[in-house]
């Protein structure tokens, strides 16, 4: 596959953050973008309105007419979530075409550039915004594929004009074996995606071939603890070869210092909450050391750096009401997110709405969701988001509900959400989830703010 080759694109699931990032790419080259998904969203419509043409119904039909026969100018990408019975996808498979896997087109983009690579089970989205940010806003520049929307850039891919490229390495469906990184970063390796790995230690193993996958004289950061080594090891307020310490909050924000052999930065501002924010940022500062950035300019970009949507992303904060939106839908993320919660808002009560997604990772970690759900103070749970999945007997929100320690729980509905919000009026309120609980944000915004 030669990228430079490519005149048209055609996407089955361009709805996809990460999807969404490819047609947009493409279409900054200059090609033709057109795609499928099932429903329409604010991503797609987005889309659209950037001048690309997205269809909702599984019909032949609805295939463009340059689509007829296979060619080397086109190019064709899924996403493994469409179902294997999609009629598009088969038809271009009947026609000839050959269909390349969003981390395979990836590996195509990354192998020719200096390919800066953020993997892990959670923190991966922010870790990459916060480099890709961190060489935008310093001058060194870059090119980035990000898994959410940067806030700072209210995209998720970024165009540079050097050859740095900043990628989010996802690990399910193994699709981060694609890459060739020059620096590879590993956040976390807690385990998931279960209905694809079978058990945590082929999970682990995965991880470790991404690392093998980096070029010989590249170098491995890994969060210490994991169950493998790399080259830089970091943390917070533990000593590694890159650490954070002397976390402090002034006035809402967070403060932490920075070490490493030949780098310490004092009193470094974080644009964003959370206690997992300061590890991520001392990976992206030990990435930016890496490539010589001036630590005045490693600080000055931490201190704008503005998050992604969906992870600690205040939606409405102001003197009677704070309500913060996150994409949490793991145990490990949860805890990270609620207990920032906490010791940011220490005197408020917190009021959690989480809706759980799939069927398989409710079920393998359940009494760890109970566990950490049980940390707040009111719970409003909804029924679990089945997205590629089918039910499983016993697998149910009054299954996970009976198991959480708390007196002040309940299984709601959106509609009943916003009826008991608009009645109660919370002092402190969050929506966490993967699935579409996000439809929730601009009406209790609405409920919050109006009243």
């Amino acid at each position: 596959m030669h990228i430079d080759q490519i005149r048209t694109v055609y996407l089955l699931g361009i709805g996809g953050i990460g999807m969404s990032g490819l047609a947009r790419y493409f279409q900054h080259l200059g090609c033709a973008v057109s795609g499928y998904d099932k429903t329409e969203t604010e991503l797609t419509k987005a889309l659209v309105e950037e001048g690309i043409a997205v269809t909702y119904q599984d019909d032949v039909r609805e295939l463009p007419d340059h689509l007829a026969t296979p060619n080397e100018e086109t190019l064709i990408i899924f996403t493994p979530a469409v179902p294997t019975d999609l009629t598009l996808k088969n038809t271009l498979i009947e026609r000839g075409f050959t269909l390349y896997k969003r981390s395979q087109v990836l590996g195509f983009i990354s192998a020719s550039r200096f390919t800066i690579a953020v993997a892990g089970t959670h923190g991966k989205t922010t870790t990459s915004t916060m480099i890709a940010h961190v060489l935008k806003d310093s001058g060194y520049d870059c090119s980035a594929f990000l898994g959410g929307i940067s806030t700072n850039y209210q995209s998720n891919v970024l165009y540079g004009d050097n050859n740095t490229v900043v990628v989010e390495a996802d690990e399910f469906d193994r699709s981060f074996l694609t890459l060739h990184p020059n620096i590879a970063i590993v956040t976390s390796a807690d385990a998931d995606h279960l209905d694809i790995y079978g058990d945590a230690a082929q999970l682990v193993e995965s991880f470790e071939l991404f690392l093998d996958r980096v070029v010989a004289d590249g170098i491995k950061i890994v969060k210490k603890g994991l169950p493998f080594s790399g080259d830089i090891s970091y943390a917070k307020e533990e000593k590694a070869d890159a650490y954070a310490d002397n976390i402090q909050i002034k006035n809402g924000e967070f403060y932490f210092d920075y070490h490493a052999d030949n780098l310490t930065l004092k009193d470094i501002r974080l644009g964003i909450p959370g206690l997992h924010n300061i590890e991520n940022a001392v990976s992206a500062i030990t990435v930016a050391n890496l490539l010589s950035i001036s630590g005045e300019k490693i600080i000055a970009a931490l201190g704008t750096f503005q998050g992604v949507k969906r992870r600690f992303e205040y939606v409405v904060r102001q003197e009677d009401a704070v309500y913060i939106d996150d994409y949490a839908h793991h145990p490990e993320e949860l805890r990270a997110f609620l207990t920032s919660m906490r010791k940011l808002y220490p005197e408020k009560k917190l009021t959690v709405v989480f809706q759980p997604h799939l069927f398989t990772r409710t079920r393998d970690f359940v009494d760890g969701f109970a566990e950490v759900l049980g940390l707040a103070d009111t719970l409003y749970l909804m029924e679990i988001y089945p997205a590629r999945e089918k039910p499983i007997d016993g697998v149910n929100a009054q299954w996970l509900l009976d198991k959480i320690d708390l007196e002040d729980k309940h299984i709601l509905t959106a509609q009943q959400i916003l009826d008991t919000v608009e009645e109660t009026r919370p002092e402190l309120i969050v929506t966490v989830g993967a699935g579409d609980i996000d439809r929730l944000v601009k009406p209790l915004k609405q409920l919050l703010t109006n009243a």
